[in-house]
């Protein structure tokens, strides 16, 4: 009897330390992640997707100007009740020195250019298929936005989603000083 009760409580003792490291990792991983990894004051990391004609975008290449750096999903509902606010205000600043890079993450190219045709978007989609640039930057909720200045650091981090007036002060917000 007392052996089968030693190796009762061993067995129970192994099965509750594996329960506690499995709960531990899912408690870290989904749970206690911060909500980006980039702050506000920080220089932008630099990436590289292809937009929806295939063609290589980097952050990089807006240098100088200030970029409203979107991340977005076509099942997100926020995010597609901004979409319309965000094509108003690129078509408003544009020619102002801001420009819009949509990022979507992880989402087929047929579902997003159905997305970006159903709302007649005309600002550059880029396509995050492997969710790399996603990770890198610790986006968490969707949708979640970075304004970046002209001299490419991140002035704010706003994520939910956005009415128009907010996109339009954030437009103004980054807009270069010429």
């Amino acid at each position: 009897m007392d052996r089968k009760k030693r190796r009762f409580i061993m067995r129970v003792s192994i099965l509750s330390i594996l329960a506690v490291a499995v709960g531990y990792v899912f408690y870290s991983n989904f749970f206690q992640a911060e909500a980006t990894s980039i702050s506000e004051g920080e220089e932008a990391p630099n990436f590289a997707l292809h937009n929806m004609e295939g063609e290589r975008v980097e952050l990089a290449d807006y240098e100088g100007q200030g970029v409203f750096l979107n991340f977005w999903g076509t099942f997100c509902p926020p995010c597609e009740r901004e979409m319309p606010y965000m094509e108003n205000q690129y078509q408003a600043y544009q020619d102002e020195g801001v420009e819009i890079l949509a990022v979507n993450v992880g989402e087929s190219r047929l579902t997003i250019d159905r997305f970006v045709d159903r709302h007649n978007l005309t600002f550059p989609v880029l396509m995050d298929e492997g969710e790399d640039v996603k990770d890198h930057y610790g986006i968490r909720p969707l949708p979640t936005t970075f304004l970046i200045n002209e001299d490419q650091e991140v002035e704010r981090i706003i994520t939910g989603g956005m009415t128009e007036d907010h996109i339009e002060g954030y437009m103004e917000e980054i807009k270069p000083s010429q």
